[in-house]
């Protein structure tokens, strides 16, 4: 027993040392070389950051994708065409969840001066094109922080669904945020109900195992009202009357 507490003791120990001072590990992400030849024949870039860890691909993205895809489909109403970027906040293996878990809880101070530079560098190289950062959850937080730290540009818009209550948050006539008209638990802050909704999530997601059910833990601990859905009276006409204002 007195080994086990020894190991115990030392492997938080350790655990502890890394996480404060190991090395910083960050995902490959968008090259922007390759972004300014595949933009020559885009109007608007569009900026995907997932929610999350932030690296899921945008082909598995179920929860955010169909806002990305209505915001290419109203655009391309107007006559724009669109170029969709994935911007991958974490790399998937312990030590980027390390650094992306660190980041989390420094505001996205890293990630988001990656993000930014990477925004500064486009609309230098391609002034002619807008840019829309769009972000759920966790990625609009990142969004957020990355509007904060750009330089006030025309040509640079945000779409934040669902960020977090203790993130604070950047204002701005370019950024939309949305919290599904105060029904988001997690964006407003419901403290009680978040905390009923955390104790309930291992029964929900062990019962919908033993059903056959294909529920993974994140999605039984999702916060009520953070789900957000394009034909949404709280999420698609509001996209499209921000868009609308500064696009058309």
């Amino acid at each position: 027993m007195q080994k086990i507490k020894q190991f115990i003791i030392i492997s938080v120990i350790i655990f502890s040392l890394f996480f404060l001072f190991g090395l910083e590990v960050i995902p490959d992400n968008f090259q922007l070389q390759e972004v300014l030849e595949a933009a020559k024949n885009s109007d608007v870039i569009i900026i995907f950051n997932s929610g999350g860890w932030g690296n899921t691909p945008l082909q598995e993205a179920e929860d955010f994708v169909p806002i990305v895809e209505g915001i290419e489909k109203t655009l391309s109403g107007w006559g724009y065409n669109s170029l969709v970027i994935p911007y991958t906040r974490t790399k998937d293996d312990l030590s980027g969840k390390i650094t992306g878990a660190k980041d989390f809880l420094n505001s996205f101070q890293t990630s988001s001066e990656i993000l930014a530079e990477k925004v500064n560098f486009l609309t230098e190289s391609l002034p002619d094109k807008k840019i829309i950062m769009a972000g759920l959850s966790a990625g609009g937080a990142l969004v957020n922080k990355t509007m904060e730290k750009i330089s006030e540009k025309s040509q640079v818009f945000a779409i934040e669904a669902g960020v977090p209550f203790w993130h604070e948050k950047f204002e701005s006539e370019n950024v939309l945020q949305l919290n599904n008209d105060g029904k988001d638990s997690l964006s407003v802050g419901e403290i009680k109900t978040l905390l009923f909704s955390l104790a309930k999530a291992p029964l929900k997601w062990i019962l919908a195992k033993m059903n056959g059910e294909d529920l993974t833990f994140s999605q039984a601990i999702r916060a009520p009202g953070h789900e957000y859905f394009w034909d949404s009276p709280e999420v698609g006409p509001q996209i499209v009357s921000f868009l609308k204002n500064r696009f058309k």
